[in-house]
């Protein structure tokens, strides 16, 4: 059983760093995930939220909870814009 783990080729290595490879990227894409949110947030929207406040809204409450903080940010930017006038008919 050993000697299906043992590292003696140069295919073996290659195989090895591929596989340390990928889960390096895996771990870089998951943790610049809030990061790249914020920039496309502030992008579409022009809210600016910063990804320790994301990463900090994901673990309280999940997904729902960084929705939550997202609707209630878009509420507060709405309302510094005053009542919208409705013209009469």
């Amino acid at each position: 059983m050993s000697d299906a783990f043992e590292l003696v080729t140069r295919s073996d290595w290659i195989v090895l760093g591929g596989a340390a490879l990928l889960l390096g990227l895996l771990i870089v894409s998951f943790r610049s995930r809030s990061y790249v949110f914020c920039q496309y947030l502030k992008t579409m929207t022009g809210i600016a939220l910063r990804p320790a406040d994301v990463r900090r809204a994901f673990k309280a409450g999940g997904r729902e909870g960084v929705r939550e903080m997202f609707l209630d940010r878009i509420i507060r930017e709405d309302l510094k814009g005053g009542p919208v006038a409705i013209p009469d008919r």
